[in-house]
């Protein structure tokens, strides 16, 4: 390789001879100085991902750990499950949906930029509201927990979810909490992953249960626009704002342990409503499981 352009008649005829005999000083450098080698190494290890390659990170966690995988949503969405089954997976998860709008409320209150704050209050509005024209998610999953037959204020009151799932979303709330923002912010990137399993449930729960109607779907339905508007902004603000590798890796682990609180809920709920280990004080269905 020339290290000049052949079009720069100013090159000296010897560059090409110059530039082996400084390489051969460089090698000779690194092998009486190894010190040189390592901190080229940790320069490179601390490198920033370039904005393309850490969105793809992100977006990889989806196929290996989203909780579209797991075995209680199969059963769901195939129709498997009982009425009593589908009614404790309604209750355990309204305590998830009960906690987003804390979860955003925790995360503005320490955002002092107001685009971003104006920007971000759409999440609670989404879920509690803008009356009267938006009753907003919680009610609309309401709906879906009245067309079960549960009461709303048993419902409301979370005494019938299980203990995991409320420490599950618990860690979800204190995550975002005590992180810093970007990786508050990058925790709720799991809904990048989110629209596939809306679809999947729709069809799935509408084709295979008749105490399900069109109109107790519309929490999903709903969804379809709301999280890709919601995720767009979210990843632009935490590819712009995570500056460092180790901010870039607690992004990426944020996204990690988002997964791992969905999982774990289903977890919880599967052991409890497929394998009849109940808790004490925890809803149970009429059906036998």
């Amino acid at each position: 390789m020339e290290l000049f352009d052949r079009n720069q008649e100013s090159a000296p005829r010897n560059a090409t001879r110059l530039d082996v005999s400084l390489l051969k000083l460089s090698t000779a450098a690194d092998e009486r100085f190894p010190m040189n080698e390592f901190v080229r190494k940790m320069t490179a290890e601390n490198a920033l991902s370039n904005p393309n390659e850490f969105e793809a990170q992100l977006r990889a966690i989806g196929p290996e750990r989203y909780h579209d995988l797991h075995p209680f949503h199969k059963l769901l969405h195939r129709g498997r499950l009982s009425k009593g089954q589908v009614t404790a997976w309604a209750l355990n998860r309204y305590v998830y949906q009960e906690a987003i709008p804390r979860k955003d409320a925790a995360f503005m209150s320490r955002v002092h930029d107001r685009a971003l704050r104006r920007e971000w209050i759409h999440r609670i509005q989404d879920h509690d509201g803008v009356l009267p024209d938006e009753p907003g998610g919680i009610e609309r999953w309401l709906k879906l927990t009245d067309c079960l037959g549960l009461d709303r204020e048993y419902v409301t009151s979370m005494q019938g979810a299980l203990p995991a799932t409320r420490f599950a979303v618990e860690a979800y709330v204190r995550f975002v909490v005590e992180q810093p923002l970007v990786v508050a912010a990058a925790s709720s990137l799991t809904e990048l992953f989110a629209p596939s399993i809306h679809r999947e449930r729709i069809a799935g729960m509408l084709a295979n249960y008749d105490f399900v109607n069109d109109d107790v779907m519309a929490y999903f339905k709903r969804r379809l626009s709301q999280a890709p508007r919601d995720a767009t902004f979210a990843l632009e603000f935490v590819k712009q704002y995570a500056s460092t590798r180790a901010l870039q890796e607690a992004c990426v682990d944020a996204v990690r342990f988002k997964c791992n609180v969905l999982w774990a809920q289903l977890d919880a709920l599967y052991l409890a409503y497929v394998g009849g280990q109940i808790p004490p004080g925890a809803y149970r269905p009429e059906e036998e499981i």
